[in-house]
Protein backbone atom coordinates (compact mmCIF):
# COMPACT_ATOMS: atom_id res chain seq x y z
CA UNK A 1 0.00 0.00 0.00
CA UNK A 2 1.12 3.47 -0.77
CA UNK A 3 -1.11 5.90 1.04
CA UNK A 4 -0.61 9.42 -0.18
CA UNK A 5 -3.23 11.55 1.47
CA UNK A 6 -3.43 15.29 1.37
CA UNK A 7 -6.48 17.31 2.26
CA UNK A 8 -8.86 15.82 -0.30
CA UNK A 9 -7.69 12.27 -1.01
CA UNK A 10 -8.94 9.03 0.51
CA UNK A 11 -7.01 7.07 3.12
CA UNK A 12 -7.02 3.27 2.84
CA UNK A 13 -6.63 0.59 5.49
CA UNK A 14 -4.42 -2.45 5.06
CA UNK A 15 -6.68 -4.61 7.20
CA UNK A 16 -9.41 -4.37 9.82
CA UNK A 17 -7.19 -4.31 12.89
CA UNK A 18 -7.49 -0.56 13.36
CA UNK A 19 -9.78 0.25 16.23
CA UNK A 20 -10.86 3.35 18.02
CA UNK A 21 -9.74 2.19 21.47
CA UNK A 22 -6.13 2.19 20.29
CA UNK A 23 -6.51 5.42 18.34
CA UNK A 24 -6.79 3.98 14.82
CA UNK A 25 -10.22 3.94 13.21
CA UNK A 26 -11.83 2.93 9.94
CA UNK A 27 -11.14 4.70 6.63
CA UNK A 28 -13.72 7.41 7.31
CA UNK A 29 -12.18 8.13 10.70
CA UNK A 30 -8.67 8.25 9.29
CA UNK A 31 -9.74 10.67 6.59
CA UNK A 32 -10.81 13.05 9.35
CA UNK A 33 -7.20 13.09 10.51
CA UNK A 34 -5.93 13.46 6.94
CA UNK A 35 -8.10 16.52 6.43
CA UNK A 36 -6.02 18.26 9.11
CA UNK A 37 -2.57 16.67 8.80
CA UNK A 38 -0.90 15.35 5.67
CA UNK A 39 -0.52 11.58 5.38
CA UNK A 40 1.88 9.73 3.12
CA UNK A 41 3.29 6.21 3.47
CA UNK A 42 5.84 4.79 1.02
CA UNK A 43 6.03 1.15 -0.09
CA UNK A 44 9.30 0.86 1.86
CA UNK A 45 7.67 1.97 5.10
CA UNK A 46 4.71 -0.31 4.49
CA UNK A 47 7.02 -3.27 4.00
CA UNK A 48 8.79 -2.43 7.27
CA UNK A 49 5.51 -2.80 9.16
CA UNK A 50 4.93 -6.25 10.59
CA UNK A 51 1.25 -5.34 10.80
CA UNK A 52 -0.93 -2.25 10.69
CA UNK A 53 -2.01 -2.78 14.28
CA UNK A 54 -1.41 0.17 16.62
CA UNK A 55 1.21 -1.78 18.59
CA UNK A 56 3.48 -2.12 15.56
CA UNK A 57 6.33 0.37 16.14
CA UNK A 58 6.53 1.37 12.48
CA UNK A 59 2.78 1.58 11.84
CA UNK A 60 2.40 3.72 14.94
CA UNK A 61 4.84 6.29 13.54
CA UNK A 62 3.15 6.71 10.17
CA UNK A 63 -0.51 5.67 10.15
CA UNK A 64 -3.00 8.38 11.14
CA UNK A 65 -4.46 8.12 14.61
CA UNK A 66 -7.74 9.59 15.82
CA UNK A 67 -5.97 10.93 18.88
CA UNK A 68 -4.27 13.45 16.61
CA UNK A 69 -7.57 15.34 16.69
CA UNK A 70 -7.57 15.64 20.48
CA UNK A 71 -6.88 19.10 21.87
CA UNK A 72 -4.54 19.50 24.82
CA UNK A 73 -3.83 22.67 26.76
CA UNK A 74 -0.05 22.41 26.29
CA UNK A 75 -0.14 21.73 22.54
CA UNK A 76 1.71 24.23 20.35
CA UNK A 77 1.59 24.88 16.60
CA UNK A 78 5.29 25.86 16.59
CA UNK A 79 6.70 24.03 19.61
CA UNK A 80 10.38 24.79 19.04
CA UNK A 81 9.87 28.41 18.00
CA UNK A 82 11.03 28.30 14.38
CA UNK A 83 9.07 31.42 13.48
CA UNK A 84 10.83 33.70 15.97
CA UNK A 85 14.22 32.72 14.53
CA UNK A 86 13.32 32.99 10.83
CA UNK A 87 14.76 36.24 9.40
CA UNK A 88 13.85 35.25 5.81
CA UNK A 89 11.77 32.47 4.27
CA UNK A 90 13.56 29.13 4.34
CA UNK A 91 16.01 30.08 7.11
CA UNK A 92 15.92 29.32 10.83
CA UNK A 93 18.87 30.94 12.64
CA UNK A 94 18.72 29.89 16.27
CA UNK A 95 22.44 29.48 17.04
CA UNK A 96 25.22 31.88 15.97
CA UNK A 97 27.38 29.41 14.02
CA UNK A 98 24.75 27.44 12.12
CA UNK A 99 21.47 27.83 10.28
CA UNK A 100 18.71 25.62 8.99
CA UNK A 101 18.10 26.00 5.28
CA UNK A 102 14.76 24.48 4.29
CA UNK A 103 14.69 24.09 0.50
CA UNK A 104 11.95 21.44 0.58
CA UNK A 105 8.61 21.82 2.33
CA UNK A 106 7.28 18.33 1.63
CA UNK A 107 8.50 14.89 2.77
CA UNK A 108 8.64 11.40 1.32
CA UNK A 109 6.56 10.31 4.34
CA UNK A 110 4.87 12.17 7.18
CA UNK A 111 5.63 11.21 10.76
CA UNK A 112 2.61 11.43 13.04
CA UNK A 113 4.65 13.11 15.79
CA UNK A 114 6.29 15.77 13.56
CA UNK A 115 6.95 19.10 15.28
CA UNK A 116 6.52 20.93 11.94
CA UNK A 117 3.27 19.16 11.07
CA UNK A 118 1.35 22.45 10.86
CA UNK A 119 3.72 23.62 8.11
CA UNK A 120 5.10 20.81 5.96
CA UNK A 121 3.20 19.04 3.20
CA UNK A 122 0.63 21.76 2.74
CA UNK A 123 1.43 24.25 0.01
CA UNK A 124 4.66 24.70 -1.94
CA UNK A 125 6.63 21.47 -2.35
CA UNK A 126 9.92 23.33 -2.65
CA UNK A 127 11.14 26.77 -1.67
CA UNK A 128 10.60 29.00 -4.75
CA UNK A 129 13.73 30.16 -6.57
CA UNK A 130 13.47 33.77 -5.43
CA UNK A 131 13.08 32.74 -1.78
CA UNK A 132 15.95 30.26 -2.06
CA UNK A 133 18.15 33.02 -3.51
CA UNK A 134 17.25 35.31 -0.60
CA UNK A 135 18.01 32.53 1.89
CA UNK A 136 21.44 31.96 0.32
CA UNK A 137 22.09 35.70 0.38
CA UNK A 138 21.34 35.68 4.10
CA UNK A 139 23.94 32.94 4.62
CA UNK A 140 26.48 34.90 2.56
CA UNK A 141 25.90 37.99 4.67
CA UNK A 142 26.87 36.44 8.01
CA UNK A 143 30.44 35.22 8.37
CA UNK A 144 29.64 33.63 11.73
CA UNK A 145 27.71 30.88 9.92
CA UNK A 146 30.01 27.87 9.68
CA UNK A 147 27.47 25.08 9.22
CA UNK A 148 24.39 24.92 7.00
CA UNK A 149 21.83 22.25 7.85
CA UNK A 150 19.50 21.27 5.02
CA UNK A 151 16.20 20.37 6.62
CA UNK A 152 12.55 20.98 5.90
CA UNK A 153 10.50 19.04 4.88
CA UNK A 154 13.04 16.56 3.62
CA UNK A 155 15.83 17.90 1.40
CA UNK A 156 16.42 14.50 -0.21
CA UNK A 157 13.08 14.67 -2.01
CA UNK A 158 14.74 17.28 -4.23
CA UNK A 159 16.10 16.19 -7.59
CA UNK A 160 19.87 15.63 -7.71
CA UNK A 161 20.08 18.57 -10.12
CA UNK A 162 18.38 20.96 -7.72
CA UNK A 163 20.38 19.68 -4.77
CA UNK A 164 23.59 20.11 -6.77
CA UNK A 165 22.68 23.74 -7.39
CA UNK A 166 22.30 24.34 -3.66
CA UNK A 167 25.58 22.58 -2.93
CA UNK A 168 27.38 24.68 -5.55
CA UNK A 169 26.04 27.88 -4.01
CA UNK A 170 27.11 26.81 -0.51
CA UNK A 171 30.53 25.67 -1.69
CA UNK A 172 31.16 29.17 -3.04
CA UNK A 173 30.61 30.74 0.41
CA UNK A 174 34.04 30.73 2.03
CA UNK A 175 32.89 30.90 5.65
CA UNK A 176 30.59 27.86 5.31
CA UNK A 177 32.67 24.88 6.43
CA UNK A 178 30.17 22.03 6.76
CA UNK A 179 26.98 20.96 5.00
CA UNK A 180 24.64 18.81 7.05
CA UNK A 181 21.50 17.05 5.78
CA UNK A 182 18.61 15.87 7.94
CA UNK A 183 16.53 13.19 6.21
CA UNK A 184 14.11 10.30 6.64
CA UNK A 185 14.67 9.18 3.05
CA UNK A 186 17.43 6.58 3.61
CA UNK A 187 15.05 4.44 5.68
CA UNK A 188 11.62 5.61 4.50
CA UNK A 189 12.22 5.84 0.73
CA UNK A 190 15.62 4.25 0.07
CA UNK A 191 15.09 4.03 -3.70
CA UNK A 192 15.77 7.79 -3.79
CA UNK A 193 19.41 7.15 -2.87
CA UNK A 194 20.47 6.92 -6.51
CA UNK A 195 23.83 7.03 -8.27
CA UNK A 196 23.02 10.57 -9.36
CA UNK A 197 22.33 11.70 -5.80
CA UNK A 198 25.44 9.98 -4.47
CA UNK A 199 27.51 11.68 -7.17
CA UNK A 200 26.33 15.08 -5.91
CA UNK A 201 27.23 14.18 -2.33
CA UNK A 202 30.58 12.67 -3.24
CA UNK A 203 31.47 15.67 -5.39
CA UNK A 204 30.97 18.19 -2.60
CA UNK A 205 33.95 20.43 -1.92
CA UNK A 206 32.89 20.66 1.72
CA UNK A 207 32.37 17.85 4.26
CA UNK A 208 28.85 16.42 4.16
CA UNK A 209 27.25 15.07 7.33
CA UNK A 210 23.95 13.23 6.95
CA UNK A 211 21.70 12.70 9.97
CA UNK A 212 19.21 9.95 9.22
CA UNK A 213 15.96 10.00 11.22
CA UNK A 214 15.20 6.53 12.55
CA UNK A 215 13.39 5.41 15.70
CA UNK A 216 13.29 1.61 15.68
CA UNK A 217 15.54 -1.18 14.42
CA UNK A 218 12.58 -2.58 12.47
CA UNK A 219 12.99 0.38 10.08
CA UNK A 220 16.48 -0.83 9.12
CA UNK A 221 15.31 -3.09 6.31
CA UNK A 222 17.76 -4.60 3.80
CA UNK A 223 16.98 -1.75 1.38
CA UNK A 224 17.54 0.84 4.11
CA UNK A 225 20.86 -0.77 4.97
CA UNK A 226 21.90 -0.64 1.30
CA UNK A 227 21.03 3.05 1.11
CA UNK A 228 23.16 3.83 4.17
CA UNK A 229 26.08 1.91 2.71
CA UNK A 230 25.76 3.91 -0.52
CA UNK A 231 25.81 7.17 1.42
CA UNK A 232 28.86 6.08 3.38
CA UNK A 233 30.61 5.11 0.14
CA UNK A 234 29.76 8.58 -1.21
CA UNK A 235 31.81 10.11 1.60
CA UNK A 236 29.02 11.19 3.94
CA UNK A 237 29.65 11.12 7.67
CA UNK A 238 26.53 9.36 8.95
CA UNK A 239 24.72 10.29 12.15
CA UNK A 240 21.31 9.36 13.49
CA UNK A 241 18.54 11.30 15.15
CA UNK A 242 15.75 9.55 17.02
CA UNK A 243 12.72 10.69 19.01
CA UNK A 244 11.74 9.03 22.27
CA UNK A 245 8.17 7.93 21.54
CA UNK A 246 5.65 6.19 23.76
CA UNK A 247 4.67 2.85 22.26
CA UNK A 248 7.54 2.90 19.77
CA UNK A 249 10.88 2.92 21.57
CA UNK A 250 10.39 4.06 25.17
CA UNK A 251 12.37 1.23 26.73
CA UNK A 252 16.07 0.57 27.04
CA UNK A 253 16.05 -2.78 25.21
CA UNK A 254 14.47 -1.31 22.08
CA UNK A 255 16.83 1.64 21.95
CA UNK A 256 19.87 -0.53 22.63
CA UNK A 257 18.94 -2.72 19.66
CA UNK A 258 18.52 0.35 17.45
CA UNK A 259 21.78 2.02 18.44
CA UNK A 260 23.83 -1.16 18.12
CA UNK A 261 22.34 -1.81 14.68
CA UNK A 262 23.17 1.73 13.57
CA UNK A 263 26.78 1.54 14.71
CA UNK A 264 27.22 -1.70 12.75
CA UNK A 265 26.11 0.30 9.70
CA UNK A 266 28.70 3.04 10.44
CA UNK A 267 26.04 5.43 11.72
CA UNK A 268 26.87 7.31 14.95
CA UNK A 269 23.81 7.74 17.20
CA UNK A 270 23.78 11.52 17.61
CA UNK A 271 20.61 12.79 19.30
CA UNK A 272 17.70 11.18 21.11
CA UNK A 273 15.05 13.89 21.21
CA UNK A 274 12.49 14.27 23.97
CA UNK A 275 9.10 14.55 22.19
CA UNK A 276 7.96 18.08 21.41
CA UNK A 277 4.56 19.53 22.25
CA UNK A 278 3.28 19.57 18.69
CA UNK A 279 -0.50 19.62 18.40
CA UNK A 280 -2.09 16.18 18.24
CA UNK A 281 0.93 14.27 19.53
CA UNK A 282 0.15 13.85 23.24
CA UNK A 283 -0.23 10.07 22.86
CA UNK A 284 3.48 9.84 21.94
CA UNK A 285 4.81 11.76 24.93
CA UNK A 286 6.83 10.40 27.83
CA UNK A 287 8.06 12.19 30.93
CA UNK A 288 11.57 13.51 31.44
CA UNK A 289 11.89 11.15 34.41
CA UNK A 290 11.14 8.17 32.15
CA UNK A 291 13.62 9.35 29.56
CA UNK A 292 16.37 9.94 32.11
CA UNK A 293 15.88 6.47 33.58
CA UNK A 294 16.15 4.91 30.11
CA UNK A 295 19.37 6.85 29.49
CA UNK A 296 20.73 5.74 32.87
CA UNK A 297 20.23 2.12 31.84
CA UNK A 298 21.76 2.70 28.41
CA UNK A 299 24.79 4.36 29.95
CA UNK A 300 25.45 1.15 31.88
CA UNK A 301 25.15 -0.95 28.71
CA UNK A 302 26.54 1.09 25.81
CA UNK A 303 29.82 2.77 25.02
CA UNK A 304 29.91 6.41 24.00
CA UNK A 305 30.12 5.35 20.35
CA UNK A 306 26.69 3.70 20.62
CA UNK A 307 25.01 6.26 22.86
CA UNK A 308 23.34 9.49 21.67
CA UNK A 309 22.81 12.65 23.69
CA UNK A 310 19.31 12.93 25.15
CA UNK A 311 18.06 16.39 24.14
CA UNK A 312 15.12 18.61 24.98
CA UNK A 313 14.09 21.51 22.75
CA UNK A 314 12.85 24.13 25.21
CA UNK A 315 9.39 25.25 24.02
CA UNK A 316 9.23 28.72 22.54
CA UNK A 317 12.50 28.73 20.60
CA UNK A 318 15.06 28.77 23.43
CA UNK A 319 17.15 25.99 21.93
CA UNK A 320 18.21 22.44 22.70
CA UNK A 321 19.71 21.37 26.01
CA UNK A 322 21.04 17.95 27.05
CA UNK A 323 18.62 16.36 29.49
CA UNK A 324 21.23 14.07 31.00
CA UNK A 325 23.39 16.96 32.23
CA UNK A 326 22.67 19.20 35.20
CA UNK A 327 20.42 21.72 33.47
CA UNK A 328 17.23 20.50 35.13
CA UNK A 329 16.07 21.62 38.54
CA UNK A 330 13.04 19.72 39.78
CA UNK A 331 10.32 21.94 41.28
CA UNK A 332 7.77 19.20 41.94
CA UNK A 333 6.61 15.97 40.29
CA UNK A 334 7.09 16.25 36.50
CA UNK A 335 7.77 19.99 36.78
CA UNK A 336 11.19 21.58 36.27
CA UNK A 337 13.19 24.72 35.81
CA UNK A 338 15.43 24.21 32.78
CA UNK A 339 18.47 26.31 31.91
CA UNK A 340 18.95 27.20 28.25
CA UNK A 341 22.33 27.59 26.54
CA UNK A 342 22.57 31.17 27.83
CA UNK A 343 21.91 30.22 31.45
CA UNK A 344 18.34 31.54 31.50
CA UNK A 345 15.75 29.49 33.38
CA UNK A 346 12.48 28.34 31.88
CA UNK A 347 9.53 26.60 33.51
CA UNK A 348 8.79 23.19 31.98
CA UNK A 349 6.00 20.78 32.90
CA UNK A 350 5.78 17.31 31.40
CA UNK A 351 2.66 16.25 29.56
Amino acid sequence: MTTRTTNNNNCDNRDNRHNRDNGFGDAADLNRVAERYTVRVTPAVYEAMHSTAPDDPVARQYLPDLRELDDHEKDMSDPIGDAVHSPVSGIVHRYPDRVLLMPALHCAVYCRYCFRREKVGRDEAVLPDEKLAAALDYIRSDENIKEVILSGGDPLILSPRRLAGIFTALEEIAHVEIIRIHSRVPVADPQRITKQLCAVLEGSAKPVYLAVHVNHAQELTPDAEKSLKKLHAAGCVLLSQSVLLKGVNNDADTLEALFRALVKLRVKPYYLHHPDRAAGTAHFRVTLAEGREIMRILQSRLSGICRPVYMLDIPGGYGKVPVDLCRLHKVRENTYHIEDINGRRHFYADG
